[in-house]
């Protein structure tokens, strides 16, 4: 059975929790999903002796506004550079995953296929990261819409996927298209996410690696109701996911 995959889109006109992300062409589209929760603790039991607690490193202080991180997936690099500055609650986290190997050994495993545009250029966005392991997840963060950052879903952003706001943890997308109905507008009825969703960053390089994965053939079974059909079979492994400069 698969595990219950964030950010699920679904039609205009319906309601509920949308994620990240689903977009425009012509007009809007949107996406929703499930709630995800953080792992529990698993107990710790108690021993005459106890060993004491191995001391972790010191987490990486960042002083600069962008970070640059590559995602070494199966079919190549892709460069992100995580602006700090701008979306400082949504990069840190991120960052926090990177920092943590999070990420590596996940995959990309969805392809939103908008159809293309007027050059021939695939329209929508790839899907990868945590995939509600328990294992992997970190706290879920405050949203930061793009109202707030002036960080647009345009071709390259990175964006965190979501539930309600305030539930982003570990999925991300990376959009192959501009899909400004994804970006915070007050103006949009409260069963259509005015708070949009939360760019943290944008391609720097690798995006022919990006509309590869998103040209990459997709399952016509898997997925469950308006997923299905977006799964991508096979699944795009990302290897590892590093600062491409560690911080002093």
């Amino acid at each position: 059975m698969m595990m219950p995959i964030p950010y699920l889109p679904r039609p205009l006109k319906r309601g509920g929790l949308f994620l990240l992300m689903l977009a425009v062409k012509l007009s809007m589209l949107w996406l929703l999903g499930t709630l995800i929760a953080p792992a529990a603790a698993a107990p710790v039991r108690k021993t005459v002796a106890a060993a004491k607690p191995r001391a972790l490193p010191p987490a990486p202080v960042d002083t600069a506004p962008r970070v640059a991180v590559v995602l070494q997936t199966s079919l190549g690099p892709i460069t992100v550079e995580v602006d700090c500055e701008h979306a400082p609650i949504t990069a840190t986290n991120f960052l926090r995953y990177v920092d943590q190997k999070r990420l590596d050994g996940t995959v990309f495993y969805r392809a939103m296929k908008l159809g293309v545009d007027e050059n021939g250029q695939g329209e929508g966005l790839i899907q990868g990261g945590t995939q509600n392991d328990p294992n992997r997840l970190l706290k879920p963060i405050a949203h930061e819409p793009t109202s707030v950052t002036g960080l647009k879903h345009l071709t390259g952003a990175i964006s965190m996927a979501r539930f309600a706001p305030g539930t982003a943890t570990g999925d991300f997308s990376i959009l192959v298209s501009p899909l400004p109905g994804l970006d915070a507008d007050a103006t949009r009825p409260a069963d259509q996410e005015p708070a949009g969703y939360a760019v943290f960053g944008y391609v720097t390089d690798g995006m022919d690696v990006v509309r590869k994965i998103h040209a990459a053939p997709t399952s016509p079974t898997k997925g469950e109701g308006w997923m299905k059909g977006q799964m991508l079979e096979p699944s795009v492994k990302i290897v590892s996911v590093r600062r491409a400069t560690p911080p002093q």
